[in-house]
């Protein structure tokens, strides 16, 4: 039973898993310049698979997935990776695969707290000097027509 259950999911980052059957995959042809091949092989890949499909995925993960996805996420919730940069159906869906993988991975990151800075003393200074060069270079702009 334990082995039908790890066949039945793919890892896509440890402690990710998907079930299989959430993902979907399209086949077409693929598009651009070509001869007989890309004219009858459906070598291009759409992968889809849902944001609530993906266990193991705490729910900050998934919120920065879903930052992260971005235009390749549905109304719906379903992430969508497109892969069409080779010429074989096994070597686009392996691709598909391995662009949904880096995108979870990254997901998994959590990004460092910023933390504040104040300016040096050394660089205010700088910005005021800049400033008043600035407010001299008008002033002579102006001439004397105000005194």
């Amino acid at each position: 039973m334990a082995e039908e259950s790890a066949a039945a999911r793919v890892e896509l980052a440890p402690g990710v898993w998907a079930a299989s059957s959430s993902l979907r995959m399209k086949f077409s042809r693929g598009g651009g310049p070509g001869g007989q091949n890309v004219n009858k092989v459906n070598t291009r890949v759409e992968l889809w698979v849902g944001l609530c499909d993906l266990e193991g995925l705490s729910e900050s993960a998934r919120e920065r997935l879903r930052k992260l996805a971005g235009s390749r996420l549905s109304d719906d919730g379903q992430i969508r990776i497109v892969a069409a940069s080779d010429r074989s159906q096994w070597s686009n869906r392996m691709a598909a695969l391995d662009s949904l993988r880096a995108l979870v991975r990254r997901a998994l990151v959590e990004p460092r707290p910023r933390r504040p800075t104040r300016p040096t003393a050394a660089s205010r200074q700088r910005r005021l000097t800049g400033k008043r060069i600035r407010s001299q270079i008008k002033a002579q702009r102006r001439g004397d027509s105000g005194e």
